[in-house]
C-alpha cells in the first residue's frame, strides 16, 4: 500500500467508510424526525429503547444524554451519595471515577489484571475487608471484553450491593453467554461516535432487570420528575436525544456485522502478528469472554510511543487509552494513593497502543499495519 509520510492513509477509525453504506437509511431516519418536529423523547427513542434492551437481553432500557450521565444516573438510582464508597479501576476513561465523584461517593481503587486489563478478582476479597463502607462495585468491561464477573457476583451477593457495569465500550459482549450490562444489577452505555454503536454526537444508555429501578432511572433522567412538574427525585437533565435515536435505530441493525468485522481483523492481526517473533503481547479473549467485540485492539509495546511516531509517520492511525491511570491524574491526588499502589494499571498506560480494527478495513490494510509494526522493531 502506497501512504505518503504523515498522511493517514490507515486512520484508527474510518467513520466515512463506516457511513457510507448506510447513507440512506440514516438520511431517513433523521428525516422522519425532522417531519414529526419531536425532538424531545417520544415512539423514536421508546422504540430504540426496546430494540436495544432486547438486543443486550434486558427488560429495560432508559436513553440518556452520554455514558457519563449513564453512569451517574445508576449511581443515584442505586441511593448511592455521600459517605458512601464505590469500587472500581483506576485503569478506565476518566468518567467511570468521576461519576463515582459527581454522586458525592468516594471511589476506592483495585489494580486490574495485565492481560484482560479489567478488575482483577484475586484482589477483591482483601479489598471489600478493609473497605467496609463500599456499597457499590462499579466493574469495567474494557476494550470490549467483560470483567470476570461470575466471582464478582458471588462476593456482592453476600454482601448485598449492587454491581453497576461500565459496559461503555461493550455493547454486544458475552460474559459466558450472558450481555454485558445486563449480568449486574444497572448497566451502562455510551453512543460516543467512537463505539462500535456509535451515534452522530454524544447519547447513553441504563439498562436493568427490575422495574422498580428502571422507574427510578427514567424519572432520575427528567429532573427526578415522575408525572410532568411532580419531582419526587433531584435528578439530571439527561434525555436520549431523538435525532440520535432514530440514527442508532438504523445502525443497530448492523451491529452484529460490525461485530463480526472486528473479530475477524482481531484473527488477522494474531495470525499475521504472533508467528513474528515481536516483542509486543498481543490481545486474547479470556476464556470467560465468550464473545469479546473489540471496541479496541491493543497490544502492548515496549518502546511504545515511539511505534506510535513511527506508524503516525507511515500514514497508520493509533492511539493510547490511556496514558495515565486515574490515580495519577492530578485532580484525583485527594485520593491519597501513589505511584506504585496499582503496578499493573501504571505498566499498562506506558505500554498500551490501540491499533486499527474497525470492520471497514480490508485484509490489505492489516497487513500494511503488521508490516510496518514488524519494520519498526526489526
Amino acid at each position: 500500500m502506497a501512504t505518503k509520510v504523515g498522511a493517514q492513509a490507515i486512520p484508527l477509525l474510518d467513520l466515512t467508510r463506516q457511513y457510507e453504506p448506510l447513507r440512506e437509511r440514516v438520511q431517513a431516519a433523521l428525516a422522519r424526525v425532522v417531519e414529526s418536529q419531536r425532538f424531545i423523547l417520544g415512539a423514536e427513542v421508546e422504540h430504540f429503547e426496546r430494540r436495544f434492551a432486547e438486543y443486550c437481553g434486558a427488560r429495560h432500557a432508559i436513553g440518556c444524554a452520554s455514558g457519563t450521565d449513564a453512569l451517574e444516573l445508576a449511581l443515584m438510582a442505586s441511593g448511592i451519595g455521600p459517605g458512601d464508597e464505590v469500587l472500581t479501576v483506576p485503569f478506565t476513561f476518566f468518567a467511570t471515577v468521576g461519576a463515582i465523584l459527581s454522586v458525592g461517593a468516594r471511589p476506592v481503587l483495585i489494580d486490574v489484571e495485565p492481560e484482560s486489563f479489567n478488575l482483577d478478582i484475586g484482589q477483591l476479597d482483601r479489598v471489600l475487608a478493609a473497605h467496609p463502607a463500599i456499597k457499590a462495585i462499579l466493574p469495567v468491561h474494557l476494550y470490549g471484553g467483560c470483567a470476570d464477573m461470575g466471582p464478582l457476583l458471588e462476593r456482592t451477593a453476600a454482601l448485598g450491593i449492587p454491581v453497576i457495569e461500565d459496559a461503555a465500550q461493550a455493547v454486544g459482549a458475552e460474559y459466558r453467554g450472558a450481555r454485558a450490562g445486563s449480568i449486574g444489577t444497572i448497566g451502562c452505555f455510551s453512543f460516543f461516535p467512537t463505539k462500535n454503536l456509535g451515534g452522530f454526537g454524544d447519547g447513553g444508555m441504563v439498562i436493568a432487570k427490575e422495574e422498580s429501578i428502571a422507574k427510578k432511572l427514567a424519572a432520575l433522567r427528567v429532573h427526578g420528575a415522575t408525572r410532568k412538574y411532580y419531582h419526587e427525585y433531584v435528578g439530571l437533565n439527561s434525555r436520549l436525544d431523538t435525532l440520535q435515536a432514530a440514527v442508532l435505530r438504523v445502525k443497530l441493525k448492523y451491529l452484529d456485522a460490525e461485530t463480526a468485522g472486528r473479530q475477524r481483523n482481531a484473527d488477522l492481526y494474531r495470525g499475521l502478528l504472533a508467528p513474528a517473533g515481536l516483542p509486543i503481547t498481543l490481545p486474547y479473549p479470556a476464556e470467560y469472554q465468550t464473545r469479546h467485540v473489540y471496541n479496541q485492539f491493543v497490544i502492548r509495546a515496549p518502546r511504545r510511543d515511539e511505534l506510535k511516531a513511527y506508524l503516525q509517520e507511515n500514514g497508520i492511525g493509533s492511539e493510547i487509552y490511556y496514558p495515565l491511570s486515574l490515580h495519577q491524574q492530578p485532580c484525583f491526588k485527594d485520593l491519597g494513593y501513589r505511584e506504585g499502589d496499582f503496578p499493573e494499571s501504571e505498566a499498562a498506560a506506558r505500554e498500551v497502543l490501540a491499533l486499527p480494527i474497525h470492520s471497514a478495513l480490508t485484509n490489505a490494510d492489516i497487513e500494511y499495519v503488521c508490516g510496518k509494526v514488524a519494520s519498526f522493531y526489526s
